[in-house]
This record gives structure tokens, sequence and C-alpha cells, in this order.
């Protein structure tokens, strides 16, 4: 009995990328926009120093690798022809 593969293709869901730092984030811009310190000397600071920690301390999220199914899916319809 032969198989039939028409143009089949799987693809992955994309997620949202997700900010880790984003509550730190917007305590300095919203620190920034109260006082307009934008040096961080004054009262920003803390915000800053808080900020920066958490982009030191967040692992960084490298490429990553998209799943052969597509072109193993190509191969295996050249293959039942």
């Amino acid at each position: 009995m032969p198989v039939h593969i028409a143009n089949v293709r799987v693809r992955p869901k994309k997620a949202p990328p997700t900010n880790l730092c984003a509550g730190q984030l917007s305590a300095m811009l919203g620190c920034w926009a109260a006082t307009k310190d934008l040096h961080n000397t004054g009262t920003c600071a803390q915000a800053a120093q808080d900020l920066f920690h958490c982009m030191r301390v967040t692992p960084k999220t490298g490429k990553v690798a998209r799943p052969s199914i597509n072109y193993h899916l190509a191969k295996l319809k050249k293959i039942t022809k």
C-alpha cells in the first residue's frame, strides 16, 4: 500500500519573547519620568542598580535549534515518489 504525501508542513507555534527584567526597566523609566534624573545620580540610582543587577544575573537566551521535521518530510516525499 503506497503512502501519498502532498505538501505536508508542520510548523511549531512561536512563543512571544519574555523580558525577565521588565519590572526593573519599568521602575527605572517611571523614575526618570517622575524626577527627570536621567544620569541616575539622585533618586533613580537604586532603580538603575536593580536593572543592571537583573541584566547581569539573567541568563541569555541563545538561538533555539529549529526542528528538522519539514526537511525530513520533504525527503520522505521524494523517496515515496
